[in-house]
């Protein structure tokens, strides 16, 4: 049971973090929101950037046939 309770304390969100548009980025991000109908931006810009950050861990992550190329 305590296995449950800290993975749902694990995935709480609870850190913060901002970032600033200038008006041109804002516009142009708004305007992407209406077309592609984003209702929740904050789930949005966080899937955006974690879709980044876990595919280039990916690509980074050493091989086993890495060494092969060298």
């Amino acid at each position: 049971m305590d296995s449950i309770h800290t993975r749902k304390e694990k995935l709480k969100r609870k850190n913060e973090i901002k970032f600033l548009f200038n008006d041109l980025e804002n516009e142009a991000f708004d305007k992407f929101c209406k077309k592609y109908k984003i209702k929740n931006k904050s789930k949005f810009i966080r899937e955006s950037v974690m879709r980044e950050v876990l595919g280039r861990f990916d690509k980074d992550y050493p091989s086993l046939f890495d060494s092969l190329d060298e």
